[in-house]
């Protein structure tokens, strides 16, 4: 069961990378929290065409790399953590995007991040390290 969701988790991280590079950007744009740009010399399109390398490198390096999916694991889980302060600032400041859009659709997004850090954490524990 690991490893299917871990692969499936693989799987959704690619899609939703490559997602965040073309026919998504203004969607998690409503992501990024206004602060962003304050503390980073970026826009938010930047902040969303990386976080979308990133969300691909990740779920790439979970499917190529097994030997290494502890590692990856872990520092996935803290991806979802850093980008939480996203789903917050969306959910406070009424942002629609995918679909999200009433304050209880929002709000109801935001404990499935938890879930989220959850699998990434459980799906690469487990197995022996070479």
């Amino acid at each position: 069961m690991r490893d299917i969701a871990r692969w499936l988790l693989a799987a959704a991280l690619v899609f939703a990378g490559v997602s965040h590079l073309f026919w998504a950007r203004r969607e998690f744009q409503a992501q990024v929290p206004d602060w962003t740009t304050e503390v980073f010399p970026i826009d938010k399109d930047g902040v969303v065409v990386a976080s979308g390398a990133v969300e691909i490198m990740l779920g790439a390096g979970l499917a190529l790399l097994p030997k290494e999916k502890r590692r990856i694991g872990a520092i996935l889980a803290g991806f979802f953590v850093a980008v939480f302060p996203g789903n917050v600032e969306q959910y406070t400041k009424k942002r629609d995007g995918f679909g999200l859009d009433t304050d209880a659709k929002r709000l109801a997004r935001l404990p499935f991040q938890a879930v989220l850090i959850a699998v990434s954490l459980w799906s690469t524990r487990g197995g022996v390290r070479r």
